[in-house]
C-alpha cells in the first residue's frame, strides 16, 4: 500500500484497507502484542494514520465464514493460543473479559444471552459484533476493572501483595499477564483480552 508493491498491494483484503492508515496501524499492533506474548518479536512496524477512529466496514468474509475457512484450512494441526470456537459459548468465553473492559451492562446482557442459546444454534451474528466491538478503545476504569477481574485468577502465585489499587494499569496488566503465563490457566489463557489490552493501555 505505501510502496506500491505488487502481488498482495491488490489482493481484496489489502485493498479495503486503503484510507483506513490508522486502523491498520491499530491492526498490527494487535498482532504485534499476541507475537510478543508467544516471545516473537515484531520487526515490521506501521506507521500510518490515516482516519484515526474509523475502521474498514466491509469484509470480505464475515467472522464467522473466517473460523470456517480456518478450521478447514488447519485440519489435523494444532489448535492455537485460542481454539477456533465451536459454539457461542466457548467465543463468549474467549471474549468477555475484552467485552467487560468495554462495557459491563453489555457484558452482562451477552452473557445472558449466550447463556440461553443452544450449543448448535448457529452463532453469526455474536462473531460479528464481539469482532467490530474489539475495535471500540477502551476506557481506563473499564480495562482496570477487567484486569483486576482477571487477577484474581493468579492473584495467589505474586509475591507482590500490596494493594493494587495502588498500581498502575501497565503494571497490573504484566502482572497479570505473567501470572496467567506462568500458570497456564486455562481460562484465561484462551481470552483475547490477554494480549489485547495491552494495546489500548499502551495507546491510552
Amino acid at each position: 500500500m505505501v510502496n506500491g508493491k505488487k502481488g498482495y498491494a491488490k489482493h481484496p483484503e489489502t485493498l479495503r484497507w486503503i484510507g483506513h492508515g490508522w486502523a491498520l496501524r491499530m491492526r498490527h499492533q494487535l498482532l504485534a502484542a499476541e507475537m510478543s506474548l508467544r516471545n516473537f518479536t515484531d520487526r515490521t512496524p506501521v506507521a500510518l494514520s490515516a482516519n484515526e477512529g474509523t475502521w474498514p466496514e466491509a469484509y470480505i468474509d464475515e467472522p464467522r465464514q473466517q473460523f470456517i475457512i480456518l478450521a478447514d484450512k488447519h485440519k489435523d494441526k494444532e489448535q492455537g493460543r485460542i481454539p477456533l470456537p465451536e459454539n457461542a459459548q466457548q467465543l463468549w468465553r474467549q471474549h468477555k473479559y475484552s467485552v467487560m473492559a468495554r462495557d459491563v451492562n453489555l457484558y452482562r446482557q451477552i452473557g445472558q444471552q449466550v447463556a440461553t442459546m443452544p450449543a448448535t444454534q448457529d452463532f453469526s451474528a455474536l462473531a460479528t459484533m464481539l469482532a467490530e466491538l474489539l475495535r471500540v478503545p477502551p476506557a481506563v476504569g473499564g480495562m482496570r476493572n477487567a484486569l483486576q477481574h482477571m487477577w484474581g485468577y493468579v492473584s495467589h502465585m505474586s509475591a507482590a501483595r500490596q494493594d493494587i489499587e495502588t498500581w498502575s494499569l501497565t503494571k497490573l496488566f504484566k502482572e497479570m499477564q505473567r501470572g496467567v503465563l506462568a500458570s497456564k490457566e486455562p481460562y484465561l489463557m484462551a481470552s483475547t483480552a490477554l494480549s489485547e489490552l495491552q494495546v489500548w493501555i499502551e495507546n491510552g
